[in-house]
């Protein structure tokens, strides 16, 4: 089209198509009637010259790549990871009295947080709420009217809890009847199997 629109003569268009086909480059002009091809421009071409694309297209060697900046990685530039804030007045510390003062606080802390946070778990209480939360579904289920779909494995299930509960009874009324017998050499005089 645009050969058109510029209004060349068959031989121009000729000689540009054949240029194309061959991947050369355009010449800049292309006389109107010479069956010559226009002198070779010199070895090298003038700076202001553009290089043009082929038509067709080509694959760059392996090594043209390489030597570009595709290949390269970015540099590791390691961050701080600590706050040097802190790490500083560690150091003037340990400088200063020759010992570290703040990490031991901080671990001192940390160690009483936690005994305080976590008290032993009682198995007897979580049994309890264990059987509480059983009923309580049951009576919503049965309020569904999903009762009895529901009620023999409940039951099965706080049975189960309530033996558990009972062992953990006997064991502490034994514990304590040891105990008692522990603090007074007399021991109880009344009847042992009670």
């Amino acid at each position: 089209a645009m050969m058109e629109e510029s209004k060349l003569t068959c031989f121009q268009k000729r000689y540009l198509m054949d240029c194309v086909k061959r991947g050369d480059t355009l010449p800049l002009q292309c006389h109107p009637t010479s069956s010559k091809a226009p002198a070779a421009p010199p070895s090298s071409p003038p700076v202001c010259q553009r290089r043009r694309l082929s038509a067709k297209p080509h694959l760059r060697p392996a090594k043209v790549c390489q030597a570009g900046d595709a290949y390269t990685r970015e540099k590791f530039k390691p961050r701080a990871r600590r706050d040097l804030e802190k790490e500083k007045e560690r150091l003037q510390n340990i400088l200063a009295t020759g010992k570290d003062v703040v990490e031991r606080t901080v671990k001192q802390t940390l160690v009483q947080t936690k005994e305080e946070e976590m008290p032993e778990p009682d198995r007897f209480e979580e049994l309890m709420n264990e059987v509480q939360e059983r009923r309580e579904f049951l009576a919503e289920m049965e309020a569904l009217g999903q009762g009895k779909k529901y009620e023999s494995i409940i039951l099965t299930e706080i049975s189960q809890k309530m033996r558990e509960m009972e062992i953990i009874d006997k064991k502490r009324r034994e514990e304590m009847r040891e105990n008692m017998t522990k603090d007074f050499p007399g021991g109880n005089k009344s009847d042992p199997h009670d």
